[in-house]
């Protein structure tokens, strides 16, 4: 066994070995995230349109949600809140033709549903995708109001350097926040 070890072609075989099954468990990771997607989206769907009943407007069943999310708990198991089915429904509003990237997770999602306005809304998924955010930078960024710093700023530039690096310290004063003034 020791002569195995100290031979490159067993060390190559246990790197093609390693990058294989990394790369299969990376592939049904996000084969498992895109069906949980699309099948949340198609409850979104029944959802509304069970509300809408054929009426181009919805008139919302006060215990809708509350009785569904009992009966699938039932029937499903956890995953089926009342919360959660309305986030469903909201996804399927917000996105009714299912037009998001597949590199966003359920996590993403809800998060961006909690954003009414469309334009900051493409805007936060449009950075989730191009710079790889997961959900803890995501929500990160939308507590900062990085939309509205960008939107209110001048350094447009200067704003997203910061969102994608940090705040880097160079000085006491980077760390030292702007004092209170406090009336009681």
């Amino acid at each position: 066994m020791e002569e195995l070890r100290n031979n490159m072609d067993f060390d190559l075989l246990v790197t093609n070995i390693e990058t294989a099954v990394k790369d299969a468990r990376e592939t049904i990771s996000t084969k498992i995230n895109n069906n949980v997607v699309d099948s949340y989206w198609t409850v979104g769907r029944y959802i509304v349109e069970f509300e809408q009943d054929g009426n181009n407007k919805a008139e919302y069943g006060k215990n809708l949600l509350s009785n569904l999310s009992k009966e699938l708990t039932l029937r499903l198991g956890k995953g089926f809140g009342r919360s959660n089915l309305n986030n469903m429904r909201r996804f399927y509003l917000y996105y009714p033709n299912l037009n998001i990237s597949s590199k966003l997770t359920w996590s993403h999602i809800c998060e961006l549903i909690k954003i009414d306005d469309d334009l900051e809304r493409a805007f936060y998924e449009k950075q989730c995708v191009i710079e790889n955010w997961s959900y803890r930078t995501l929500k990160k960024q939308i507590e900062s109001s990085l939309f509205l710093r960008l939107a209110a700023s001048r350094d447009k530039e200067g704003i997203l350097s910061l969102a994608q690096q940090g705040q880097i310290v160079q000085t006491p004063d980077d760390i030292i926040k702007d004092t209170y003034t406090l009336n009681f």
